[in-house]
Order: C-alpha cells, then sequence, then structure tokens
C-alpha cells in the first residue's frame, strides 16, 4: 500500500476536501496488492482505500454518504478508479 498522491489521488484529494470539508482524510493507492488481478494496471491508482470523517455525513445512511463520495469525486476520475473502498464517518 502507498499513500504516495499520484495524479489521480491528488485530483480524488482535492475534490473530496472541497467537497466535504473532513476532518480526517486518507487516501491510500492499493493497486499493488491488485497486481494479477482485474483492473490492475501498471503504474498503480487503479484501486484505493479512501477513509474520510466529516460532518457533512452526519443524519446520512451508508448508501447515501457513499452516493455523495462518488458525485464528489465525479463521473471523469471515477471512470479511472478500478475499485474503491470507502470508510466514511461523522465523527460522532
Amino acid at each position: 500500500m502507498s499513500n504516495t498522491d499520484g495524479p489521480v489521488a491528488a485530483e480524488m484529494r482535492s475534490r473530496l476536501e472541497a467537497a466535504f470539508k473532513p476532518q480526517v482524510i486518507e487516501i491510500v493507492d492499493d493497486s499493488e496488492s491488485h497486481r494479477g488481478h482485474g483492473g490492475y494496471q501498471e503504474g498503480g491508482e487503479s484501486h484505493f482505500i479512501v477513509t474520510l470523517v466529516s460532518l457533512e455525513f452526519a443524519g446520512m445512511g451508508r448508501v447515501a454518504r457513499h452516493r455523495a463520495v462518488h458525485a464528489a469525486i465525479g463521473k471523469d476520475l471515477m471512470g479511472r478508479i478500478h475499485a474503491l473502498a470507502l470508510n466514511l464517518s461523522d465523527g460522532r
């Protein structure tokens, strides 16, 4: 796993920070763990684990939080990501 922000991770971070003003944001490129599996691409940035803590999630269920994150990331960037694991919390 890598915490290094490549171009996809950096853009994802920028969009998520703008949308959710998170207290915690961690984006891990987990692509190397998927070498040889479907969707893996040389150089990484295909599989991510995102941990996001934001008060913006208060009152939202799990599905609504996931939809909000996908919308904030945008279809253009989501189209470049094979897998996205989300750990989302409102911090309470």
